[in-house]
């Protein structure tokens, strides 16, 4: 079954009404300029309410190794999900890592090869990091040797499509699941997550 990681969370009712949808991932943007950021001490709050069962994803942008280990022990992560520049010998040690792409003209699947991720999230290239709510041309995610996260402007509407093109390990949604930035719609969410869960 995919994978599905609601990202963006900003509080404990979103959180509990995404993993009650069947979620399996939840993401934390610790990236100050984003409009969904989270402090440290917010999500820690949030993720001492759930069970192991449920994937916490920490979302850095270009954030020091040291701080990003910090940062997933106080704030009660599982994975790093790197999503700025970050170079391969950038990654954190000792702890799970995916990292992300943004897929432009020049991307292509050997730039996944030297970095020490276990998974790569593919994205629609954006100057924000993510969040645009916009697709990517899915037939580029296709055919990897490594894990996929498919992310970019999914929701309810086609995420069935993108799975079926892109076959992915996993997908990420945000932007399109908000009522308004960091506060999500349950409906919109939940529809989506049983959407790609009906592939």
């Amino acid at each position: 079954m995919t994978v599905v990681k609601v990202c963006g969370i900003t509080n404990a009712g979103d959180a509990r009404a995404a993993v009650e949808a069947g979620a399996g991932a939840l993401g934390f943007n610790f990236y100050p300029k984003s409009p969904r950021f989270v402090s440290v001490e917010a999500a820690a709050a949030i993720t001492s309410e759930l069970g192991s069962s449920v994937l916490k994803v920490g979302v850095f942008v270009n954030e020091l190794p040291v701080l990003v280990t910090e940062i997933m022990r106080a704030a009660g992560l599982d994975v790093a999900q790197l999503h700025g520049d970050e170079l391969p010998g950038e990654a954190p040690a000792g702890v799970r890592v995916w990292k992300a792409f943004r897929v432009h003209a020049e991307f292509g699947f050997a730039q996944l090869e030297s970095f020490p991720a276990e998974a790569f999230l593919l994205d629609t290239p954006t100057v924000m990091y993510g969040g645009s709510g916009h697709t990517f041309d899915w037939t580029r995610a296709r055919g990897a040797s490594r894990r996929i996260v498919l992310a970019g402007g999914l929701d309810e509407s086609n995420v069935r499509e993108a799975i079926a093109v892109a076959q992915p390990w996993g997908v990420d949604a945000c932007s399109r699941l908000e009522s308004s930035p960091g506060k999500k719609d349950h409906g919109r969410m939940a529809r989506f997550i049983a959407a790609a869960h009906s592939v």
